[in-house]
Protein backbone atom coordinates (compact mmCIF):
# COMPACT_ATOMS: atom_id res chain seq x y z
CA UNK A 1 0.00 0.00 0.00
CA UNK A 2 1.11 2.83 -1.10
CA UNK A 3 2.36 5.69 1.88
CA UNK A 4 2.33 9.68 1.90
CA UNK A 5 5.96 8.79 2.23
CA UNK A 6 6.12 7.31 -0.96
CA UNK A 7 4.05 9.66 -2.29
CA UNK A 8 6.89 12.42 -1.01
CA UNK A 9 9.75 10.50 -1.52
CA UNK A 10 8.78 9.91 -5.66
CA UNK A 11 7.93 13.75 -6.22
CA UNK A 12 7.33 16.04 -2.99
CA UNK A 13 3.83 17.79 -4.10
CA UNK A 14 4.04 21.43 -4.65
CA UNK A 15 1.08 22.41 -2.75
CA UNK A 16 -1.44 20.44 -0.45
CA UNK A 17 -5.33 21.30 -1.19
CA UNK A 18 -7.10 20.96 2.37
CA UNK A 19 -10.72 19.59 2.66
CA UNK A 20 -12.32 21.37 5.83
CA UNK A 21 -15.37 19.28 7.43
CA UNK A 22 -14.21 16.29 8.39
CA UNK A 23 -10.73 16.72 7.73
CA UNK A 24 -9.08 19.52 9.20
CA UNK A 25 -11.66 19.71 11.92
CA UNK A 26 -14.53 17.63 13.78
CA UNK A 27 -17.43 19.15 12.30
CA UNK A 28 -19.03 16.96 10.16
CA UNK A 29 -21.37 15.44 13.69
CA UNK A 30 -22.41 19.33 13.98
CA UNK A 31 -23.63 19.34 10.32
CA UNK A 32 -25.44 16.29 11.61
CA UNK A 33 -26.81 17.19 14.66
CA UNK A 34 -28.41 20.45 12.87
CA UNK A 35 -29.59 18.00 10.50
CA UNK A 36 -31.30 15.56 13.03
CA UNK A 37 -32.74 18.83 14.95
CA UNK A 38 -34.24 20.14 11.45
CA UNK A 39 -35.49 16.71 10.43
CA UNK A 40 -37.12 16.42 13.86
CA UNK A 41 -38.66 19.62 13.96
CA UNK A 42 -40.35 18.49 10.72
CA UNK A 43 -41.85 15.44 12.56
CA UNK A 44 -39.29 12.72 11.09
CA UNK A 45 -36.26 10.84 12.37
CA UNK A 46 -32.47 11.59 10.72
CA UNK A 47 -31.24 7.44 9.85
CA UNK A 48 -27.51 6.58 9.55
CA UNK A 49 -28.41 6.36 6.02
CA UNK A 50 -29.80 9.38 4.98
CA UNK A 51 -27.05 11.18 7.17
CA UNK A 52 -24.12 9.10 5.33
CA UNK A 53 -25.65 10.24 2.10
CA UNK A 54 -24.76 13.68 2.42
CA UNK A 55 -21.70 13.67 3.65
CA UNK A 56 -19.53 15.96 1.30
CA UNK A 57 -22.77 16.65 -0.68
CA UNK A 58 -23.49 20.45 -1.94
CA UNK A 59 -26.17 22.36 -0.25
CA UNK A 60 -29.04 21.40 -3.13
CA UNK A 61 -28.28 18.11 -3.04
CA UNK A 62 -28.19 17.90 0.96
CA UNK A 63 -31.56 19.52 0.91
CA UNK A 64 -33.09 17.23 -1.67
CA UNK A 65 -32.40 14.40 0.17
CA UNK A 66 -33.29 15.59 3.46
CA UNK A 67 -36.80 16.40 1.29
CA UNK A 68 -37.06 13.03 0.02
CA UNK A 69 -36.47 11.31 3.21
CA UNK A 70 -39.26 13.75 4.89
CA UNK A 71 -41.15 12.75 1.81
CA UNK A 72 -41.83 16.62 0.73
CA UNK A 73 -40.78 17.47 -2.65
CA UNK A 74 -40.18 21.06 -2.14
CA UNK A 75 -38.99 23.68 -5.47
CA UNK A 76 -35.37 24.96 -5.22
CA UNK A 77 -36.15 28.11 -3.19
CA UNK A 78 -37.72 26.39 -0.40
CA UNK A 79 -34.58 24.10 -0.44
CA UNK A 80 -32.80 27.19 -0.28
CA UNK A 81 -34.47 28.56 2.81
CA UNK A 82 -33.81 24.82 4.28
CA UNK A 83 -30.50 25.09 3.66
CA UNK A 84 -30.19 28.72 5.12
CA UNK A 85 -32.03 27.40 8.41
CA UNK A 86 -29.70 24.31 9.36
CA UNK A 87 -26.46 26.58 8.22
CA UNK A 88 -27.54 28.77 10.97
CA UNK A 89 -27.74 26.08 13.10
CA UNK A 90 -24.37 24.82 12.35
CA UNK A 91 -22.71 28.41 13.17
CA UNK A 92 -24.51 28.46 16.59
CA UNK A 93 -23.08 25.32 17.31
CA UNK A 94 -19.92 25.97 16.01
CA UNK A 95 -18.69 28.87 17.78
CA UNK A 96 -18.12 27.18 21.14
CA UNK A 97 -17.49 23.78 19.78
CA UNK A 98 -14.21 24.25 16.40
CA UNK A 99 -12.30 21.15 17.33
CA UNK A 100 -9.43 20.52 15.13
CA UNK A 101 -8.85 16.66 14.40
CA UNK A 102 -5.57 14.72 15.68
CA UNK A 103 -2.63 15.96 14.10
CA UNK A 104 -4.08 18.70 11.57
CA UNK A 105 -2.10 21.69 13.50
CA UNK A 106 1.05 19.56 13.50
CA UNK A 107 0.62 18.71 9.69
CA UNK A 108 0.04 22.49 8.76
CA UNK A 109 2.31 24.05 10.76
CA UNK A 110 5.15 21.67 9.50
CA UNK A 111 3.89 22.39 5.50
CA UNK A 112 3.89 25.72 6.42
CA UNK A 113 6.95 26.10 7.61
CA UNK A 114 8.40 23.78 4.59
CA UNK A 115 6.92 26.50 2.60
CA UNK A 116 4.52 24.44 0.56
CA UNK A 117 1.40 26.41 -0.65
CA UNK A 118 -1.60 25.53 1.10
CA UNK A 119 -5.00 25.98 0.04
CA UNK A 120 -8.58 25.12 1.47
CA UNK A 121 -11.40 23.96 -0.61
CA UNK A 122 -14.62 23.31 1.49
CA UNK A 123 -18.01 23.35 0.27
CA UNK A 124 -19.15 25.04 3.30
CA UNK A 125 -20.58 28.64 2.95
CA UNK A 126 -17.96 31.03 3.24
CA UNK A 127 -19.81 32.12 7.06
CA UNK A 128 -18.65 28.82 8.11
CA UNK A 129 -15.38 29.06 6.99
CA UNK A 130 -14.28 32.13 8.24
CA UNK A 131 -15.45 30.76 11.90
CA UNK A 132 -13.68 28.12 11.23
CA UNK A 133 -10.54 29.69 10.16
CA UNK A 134 -9.14 31.93 13.29
CA UNK A 135 -9.19 27.79 14.80
CA UNK A 136 -6.81 26.08 11.97
CA UNK A 137 -4.23 29.17 11.65
CA UNK A 138 -6.15 30.73 8.23
CA UNK A 139 -2.80 32.74 7.61
CA UNK A 140 -1.57 29.83 6.32
CA UNK A 141 -3.94 29.19 4.12
CA UNK A 142 -2.86 30.90 0.70
CA UNK A 143 -5.87 30.57 -0.83
CA UNK A 144 -9.58 29.76 0.65
CA UNK A 145 -12.05 28.52 -2.21
CA UNK A 146 -15.73 28.05 -0.44
CA UNK A 147 -19.02 27.11 -1.87
CA UNK A 148 -19.74 30.57 -2.86
CA UNK A 149 -16.40 30.57 -5.27
CA UNK A 150 -17.55 27.83 -7.71
CA UNK A 151 -20.14 27.30 -9.92
CA UNK A 152 -20.04 23.59 -9.69
CA UNK A 153 -19.17 22.23 -6.26
CA UNK A 154 -17.49 18.60 -5.40
CA UNK A 155 -17.52 16.32 -7.21
CA UNK A 156 -16.92 18.74 -10.08
CA UNK A 157 -13.48 19.28 -10.45
CA UNK A 158 -14.31 23.16 -10.63
CA UNK A 159 -13.07 23.49 -6.85
CA UNK A 160 -9.95 21.80 -6.43
CA UNK A 161 -8.82 23.44 -10.16
CA UNK A 162 -9.83 26.92 -9.08
CA UNK A 163 -7.76 26.51 -6.30
CA UNK A 164 -4.71 25.53 -7.96
CA UNK A 165 -5.06 28.46 -10.43
CA UNK A 166 -5.18 30.85 -7.24
CA UNK A 167 -2.31 29.00 -5.89
CA UNK A 168 -0.54 29.03 -9.20
CA UNK A 169 0.40 25.42 -9.31
CA UNK A 170 -0.14 22.23 -11.92
CA UNK A 171 -3.37 20.92 -10.11
CA UNK A 172 -1.08 17.44 -11.06
CA UNK A 173 1.50 18.88 -9.12
CA UNK A 174 -0.55 19.39 -6.03
CA UNK A 175 -1.87 16.72 -2.97
CA UNK A 176 -5.73 17.00 -2.34
CA UNK A 177 -6.63 15.94 1.11
CA UNK A 178 -9.96 14.55 1.72
CA UNK A 179 -12.50 12.67 3.51
CA UNK A 180 -15.94 12.05 1.30
CA UNK A 181 -16.42 10.52 -1.89
CA UNK A 182 -17.63 13.25 -3.58
CA UNK A 183 -14.54 15.28 -2.45
CA UNK A 184 -12.01 12.33 -3.57
CA UNK A 185 -13.98 12.82 -6.50
CA UNK A 186 -13.39 15.80 -7.34
CA UNK A 187 -9.79 16.41 -6.25
CA UNK A 188 -8.91 13.09 -8.84
CA UNK A 189 -10.72 14.85 -11.37
CA UNK A 190 -8.62 17.75 -11.74
CA UNK A 191 -5.47 15.65 -11.31
CA UNK A 192 -4.64 16.08 -7.60
CA UNK A 193 -3.00 13.44 -5.78
CA UNK A 194 -5.68 12.13 -3.36
CA UNK A 195 -4.89 11.43 0.39
CA UNK A 196 -7.49 10.36 2.52
CA UNK A 197 -7.74 11.75 5.98
CA UNK A 198 -8.34 9.18 9.14
CA UNK A 199 -12.13 8.22 9.47
CA UNK A 200 -12.75 9.17 5.80
CA UNK A 201 -16.26 7.39 4.33
CA UNK A 202 -15.81 4.00 3.32
CA UNK A 203 -17.03 4.89 0.25
CA UNK A 204 -13.81 7.23 -0.82
CA UNK A 205 -11.46 4.44 -1.18
CA UNK A 206 -10.36 3.80 -3.83
CA UNK A 207 -7.21 2.44 -6.21
CA UNK A 208 -4.58 5.33 -6.53
CA UNK A 209 -5.69 7.20 -3.53
CA UNK A 210 -3.58 7.21 -0.73
CA UNK A 211 -5.50 6.18 2.96
CA UNK A 212 -3.65 7.83 5.72
CA UNK A 213 -3.79 6.66 9.30
CA UNK A 214 -3.01 10.49 10.48
CA UNK A 215 -2.10 13.29 9.57
CA UNK A 216 0.88 13.36 11.55
CA UNK A 217 2.25 11.76 7.92
CA UNK A 218 1.86 14.97 6.05
CA UNK A 219 4.57 16.54 8.90
CA UNK A 220 7.23 14.20 8.06
CA UNK A 221 10.57 14.77 6.26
Amino acid sequence: MRTAADARSAEPPKAVLWDMDGTLVNSEPLWGEALEEFVREHGATLTPEVLLAVVGTDDRTTMRVIANHLGRPVPDAVLDEWHDDVVGRVLRLLRDRVEPLPGAMRALAALHAEGVPMALVTSSPREVTDLVLPHIGGDRFAAVVTSADVVRRKPDPEPYLTAAKLLDVDPGAAWAVEDSPSGAASAEAAGCTVLLAPGAAPGAASPGRIALRTLDELAAP
